[in-house]
């Protein structure tokens, strides 16, 4: 009886152990899956993001033949490297590249600081009217940009009208709109502040100003030290934004600084034109990735202190 008892138990066990390992099986199986299922999003996102500047590296090496083509998609028959030297003329490098850096490092500097200040004051203090400032300033990013252009452009023509200043055809309106928040994507970067500010306990500020500290020395002792991260942040996000911005740049700029951004519309205008001076495709394409080069390399230089800076400012949702 013993016997059977101990051949119906181990019996038992090894039905149990199939089971388990059957279990097992099934959950590593439904591991892999959805390992390879993210790998798989991943590889389609960065596709669909890194297709179009391997393209662009593509079309800049051919050549005229290479382009009209049908056979060529990618790899050019006759490589060349003459539609760079055609693109950096036509961008009259290096004067635009180092007006185009300086202006906008200038609007960078100018829109961090300001919207420091102000993601500050929005996370620390409270005062009358101070939701009324948070709608509008949310009001300033949903408007479009060319909305906002009118009234800026005829408030900036009445100083010369009333005070005999003339600002426009120069860097002060820009200038001006940075350091007074008005400046480009503005609101996204003083909510960034704003949303960092708010993850610093206010106990520190209390116990700051137990020991004689003012708003002042509060503000650049406990919010700027711990916010450098956030620092570099904002102000690559304001670099990379100024640098693009060629909408309220050719109003309020026009031709009174030579920015490598702006000269891209010679290419346009070159193969509107037609005739033997017109630019090709691949000259287009030169040109274009002669222009990000620049915003690349910066990201490069400070790519791991800004990745740690998205992860600090809670943009990623954490």
């Amino acid at each position: 009886m013993a016997d059977k008892n101990n051949i119906a138990k181990k019996m038992n066990l090894s039905a149990v152990q199939k089971i388990n390992f059957a279990k097992i099986k099934k959950l590593k199986f439904v591991q892999i899956f959805a390992k390879f299922m993210i790998y798989f999003v991943l590889i389609c996102i960065g596709y669909v993001f890194l297709s179009p500047i391997f393209e662009m590296i593509s079309k800049s090496i051919m050549n005229r033949a290479d382009l009209i083509d049908p056979s060529i998609t990618w790899i050019a028959k006759h490589a060349t490297l003459d539609n760079f030297k055609g693109a950096v003329t036509t961008l009259e490098i290096p004067s635009s590249l180092i007006n185009s850096i300086w202006f906008s490092a200038l609007l960078a500097v100018g829109q961090t600081l300001v919207s420091a200040m102000t993601g500050f004051a929005l996370s620390r203090y409270t005062f009358k009217g101070r939701n009324v400032w948070y709608i509008m300033l949310i009001l300033a990013f949903i408007l479009p940009v060319p909305l906002l252009t009118v009234p800026r452009v005829m408030m900036f023509t009445s100083l010369n009208t009333w005070f005999g200043i003339n600002l426009m055809n120069s860097i002060w309106p820009q200038l001006l709109m940075a350091v007074l928040g008005q400046g480009t994507y503005s609101t996204m970067l003083v909510l960034i502040f704003y949303n960092f500010f708010n993850m610093i306990p206010k106990s520190l500020d209390e116990a700051a100003m137990i020991d004689g500290a003012g708003s002042a020395r509060v503000f650049y002792h406990i919010a700027i030290r711990l916010s450098l991260s956030t620092i570099l942040v904002v102000f690559l996000f304001s670099f990379v934004f100024n640098w693009n911005e060629t909408y309220t740049t050719s109003i309020m700029l026009r031709d009174a600084l030579n920015l490598l951004p702006g000269n891209l519309a010679a290419f346009d205008n070159g193969a509107a034109t037609g005739g033997a001076n017109a630019v090709n495709e691949a000259q287009r394409m030169a040109a274009t990735l002669i222009s990000i080069a620049p915003l690349l390399l910066l990201y490069l230089v400070v790519q791991k202190q800004f990745i740690q800076g998205i992860e600090n400012t809670g943009i990623t949702g954490e």
